[in-house]
């Protein structure tokens, strides 16, 4: 149970730090560069589903078992976060479109866990 909880915990921190550094590179690219706003959706998507694809698949390596249930809970859990951040924040729930993006988050990290149990089990 503490093998899964931290492993958990190490996929978050992974997800919101690369969140946080793409953020950062994309603020940079949009001031300096020539990089239109239009073109920031789908990269901000497929930047979200690449960092929670590697936040399941570090949880996966850590937890080194049920890398689907690490892959979600770690998925889940940043739901939650950016329901709460949303909700509390500015009083607006998600909408379909948002549902869909979490939805497919939620299937790079569970994909993530189970390759990162797997990669994990290979090599010992």
């Amino acid at each position: 149970m503490k093998k899964n909880v931290q492993a958990i915990l190490y996929g978050w921190i992974t997800v919101f730090s690369l969140l946080l550094f793409i953020s950062f590179t994309l603020a940079l690219l949009l001031r300096f560069t020539k990089m239109g706003e239009e073109m920031l959706d789908w990269t901000t998507l497929g930047a979200g589903i690449l960092s929670l694809f590697i936040g399941g698949f570090i949880a996966g390596v850590k937890g080194e078992d049920k890398g689907w249930m690490l892959g979600g809970m770690t998925a889940i859990g940043f739901t939650l976060f950016v329901l709460l951040y949303q909700y509390l924040g500015y009083q607006v729930g998600f909408s379909g479109a948002q549902l869909l993006t979490h939805g497919g988050f939620l299937l790079a990290s569970l994909v993530g866990g189970m390759i990162g149990v797997n990669i994990k089990t290979s090599t010992t």
